[in-house]
């Protein structure tokens, strides 16, 4: 399908509202996201239909999804120029899930490499859910016809199955979805953790000591940097072989917007100690707007509610355009 030339390039993209945003989140995604939003339609969506494939407490996923949606607007998504909803709040999503469910083979969703982790992870409740969750995933993104869906490396495979099913069901009928191709960011798309940083920060980590929170204070940002591991040797420089400096330095990149090679340059012959103070000195400066921005949100509900009440009415006129379009393809009557 080809873009009208007066049309933006559409982008779509999600976080699972399972738990507080990190230092990962903002960097691999939110703040690509915000750089996004001049040169692309774009739609951002809390994705609570995919947080319920794990057991969650009900009033904490309300709670969270609020969160979350605060987040995002905190971290610089401006609800002018982009849609951000709540997915469940769209019921195209589950609608076409169900379509694109009978164009999905067995195979393609138990070859999941998330699916066979989570199903390791949670192995009292492996739901059908779960094996679906790839699918439903298509279905985010083909409902708004996106162009580009950001991703990082561990769901490039999701997004693979989706251009599969948008092919294969473009294929059978005829043209109705684009076939959307991965955005992939290059510098700071994977926050490694500050405790192991073979491992990438993850929101759901046992130790919390690991995790720069999007909501911790300048106190626990400093001292959770102070704490990190490093690596052997003293030299400050990013290299394979060095994974805690080489995250410490990509943290202090992010806050500082100055390249690696010059801070390796301003910490030539300097201590890890020295190098640590400075970068938890900046990452509690570069977060800290992101924090009080987030706390008058998350205090204000009827702003945010207005705001996520406007997002869905957007959404669901593109989601449900394409719907009609799926329906009638397939030979569902309509009136």
């Amino acid at each position: 399908m080809e873009l009208q030339t007066d049309q933006k390039p559409v982008i779509l993209s999600g976080v699972t509202p399972s738990g507080i945003l990190t230092m990962g989140h903002l960097a691999g995604a939110l703040s690509n996201w915000v750089k996004l939003q001049d040169k692309f339609e774009c739609y951002f969506m809390i994705a609570d239909l995919h947080a319920i494939t794990v057991r969650q407490n009900p009033a904490e996923l309300r709670k969270r999804t609020l969160e979350t949606a605060a987040m995002f607007i905190a971290a610089g998504i401006d609800p002018d120029k982009s849609t951000l909803f709540i997915q469940s709040h769209v019921t195209e999503h589950a609608q076409l899930t169900w379509v694109l469910n009978t164009f999905t083979g067995m195979g393609e969703c138990s070859r999941m490499t998330q699916f066979k982790d989570k199903s390791t992870q949670h192995s009292e409740n492996v739901n059908v859910g779960l094996f679906d969750y790839p699918v439903l995933m298509a279905a985010d993104i083909l409902l708004y016809q996106a162009d580009l869906v950001p991703v990082g490396e561990d769901q490039k495979q999701h997004l693979e199955l989706t251009r599969n099913l948008a092919q294969r069901f473009n294929h059978n009928y005829s043209d109705t979805f684009k076939v959307p191709e991965p955005y992939i960011p290059e510098v700071g798309a994977r926050i490694m953790s500050l405790q192991d940083p073979e491992k990438k920060m993850s929101k759901s980590d046992p130790n919390q000591g690991s995790i720069l929170f999007l909501t911790d204070s300048d106190e626990v940002i400093k001292n959770k940097i102070k704490r990190s591991v490093t690596d052997s040797g003293s030299e400050i420089k990013f290299a394979d072989n060095k994974a805690g400096i080489s995250n410490l330095l990509t943290l202090m990149h992010l806050a500082t917007k100055r390249s690696i090679k010059d801070i390796e340059s301003d910490f030539a012959g300097k201590g890890y100690g020295d190098f640590k103070m400075a970068v938890a000195e900046a990452m509690a400066d570069y977060l800290r707007p992101i924090r009080q921005r987030y706390e008058e949100l998350i205090n204000n509900k009827q702003q945010l509610t207005e705001i996520l009440v406007r997002g869905e009415e957007n959404a669901r006129k593109i989601a449900a355009k394409t719907l009609r379009k799926v329906y009638k393809k397939v030979g569902f009557v309509q009136f």
